[in-house]
């Protein structure tokens, strides 16, 4: 590896423990679920899933767990 290449890893590394630092603004995600899959979207700040419990309830185990993953790094619904 180039010498170029190692400064970009280890600002990549650098990056990766700062998560203040990234801001996601959309997000499109496969989701394997216990019985089906399923596609979960972000989208300014607004999740969208396409199993019924999230159309009913406007929140699911799929969504929850992606914030979950992604604490802090999900940008605030845009107004």
């Amino acid at each position: 590896m180039d010498s170029g290449m190692i400064r970009k890893y280890e600002k990549a590394k650098l990056y990766a423990e700062q998560r203040e630092r990234i801001n996601i603004q959309s997000l499109t995600v496969s989701f394997d679920g216990k019985n089906n899959p399923h596609m979960v979207e972000l989208q300014n700040g607004d999740w969208n899933c396409d199993c019924h419990f999230f159309r009913t309830r406007g929140r699911c185990s799929h969504t929850m767990a992606l914030e979950i993953i992604l604490d802090e790094m999900v940008a605030e619904p845009v107004a």
